[in-house]
């Protein structure tokens, strides 16, 4: 029920700026599905409602040891051979390892279930430690709240920073978690961290992006060493400051680019990149492609 409520809050609209997308649930079996939490989810469509999805998401399901119905596999199957994304949230990744579209790939699935998945599937090199993993048309997510990270991430892809910003906003949700980022945290991640210091050092660098921000600058407002800062900051959020500020700088960079007509320069002024070509790097890194190209893609959009 957990992960119906995720993909359905991320997906529903959320005021008149992100009306929201046309989202159906899908069984084998339409009709009442038993949850987890005892009541009963009535599902109106069957497995032919996935044959005009640009989207599919398996969710997890109670016997996900037992291979799904020979149905749900093939339907899984023309949705990727037509074009449609697959993905998986939590176990849900079993379904799409079944269906032989993990083959060759990455993947990754709740990390308790991690070691029976690369045994079931040898031909599928399955990381547990990543929050989500993304092949192109097949992406996999992590177990529980991950599935947040796994939507908001298909949200940025698809649509851009800016909406999925906004649904993250509404939902009072970090906007962005890189999917290298560790599944198991010893603390919350950043923008709900409980480390009174430390959040509000990271509150700062949010605000002063257009800084160099160095390490040892943050160690030093949250009064530790560079070294200590470092070892609590990756206990917190399991990933290290540095790979946090790139992501936050990158994220800001897409939104501004989406939303304004500001020139790259700027831009990469305002998120704390020296030049516009040092901005470009490591965009055409995280991207694929260089600022200006990602920008028309949006300004030519229907």
């Amino acid at each position: 029920m957990l992960a119906v409520g995720i993909v359905t809050e991320v997906f529903a609209p959320h005021g008149e700026a992100v009306p929201g997308f046309d989202l159906a649930l899908c069984t084998d079996r339409p009709g009442p599905v038993p949850t987890d939490v005892g009541v009963p989810l009535t599902v109106a469509h069957g497995l032919d409602r996935l044959s005009r999805a640009d989207l599919v998401i398996a969710l997890p399901w109670a016997d996900f040891r037992t291979p799904p119905a020979p149905a749900v596999l093939d339907a899984l199957s023309a949705a990727h051979e037509r074009g449609a994304l697959v993905a998986a949230h939590c176990v849900g990744a079993f379904a799409l390892a079944a269906a032989g579209l993990l083959d060759g790939r990455r993947a990754t699935t709740h990390w308790r279930f991690a070691d029976l998945l690369a045994r079931r599937h040898p031909d599928v090199t399955v990381e547990p430690d990543a929050l989500y993993i993304d092949e192109g048309r097949v992406i996999t997510g992590a177990g529980a709240a991950a599935g947040f990270d796994l939507c908001l991430h298909l949200l940025r892809r698809e649509h851009g920073a800016a909406l999925a910003n906004a649904v993250a906003r509404d939902v009072v949700l970090p906007s962005h978690r890189d999917g290298g980022q560790a599944q198991y945290l010893a603390a919350p991640v950043p923008e709900d961290c409980h480390d009174d210091r430390l959040s509000e050092v990271l509150a700062w660098a949010r605000e002063n992006l257009h800084e160099p921000l160095p390490v040892a600058e943050l160690a030093r407002r949250a009064v530790m060493s560079k070294r200590s800062f470092a070892r609590r900051f990756t206990a917190a959020t399991g990933t290290t400051p540095h790979a946090w500020l790139r992501s936050l700088r990158l994220s800001s960079a897409e939104e501004l680019l989406e939303t304004t007509d500001l020139p790259v320069e700027e831009i990469a002024r305002r998120v704390g990149y020296g030049s516009a070509a040092v901005l470009r790097e490591q965009f055409v890194r995280r991207r694929g492609v260089p600022p200006r190209s990602y920008r028309r893609s949006f300004t030519n959009a229907p």
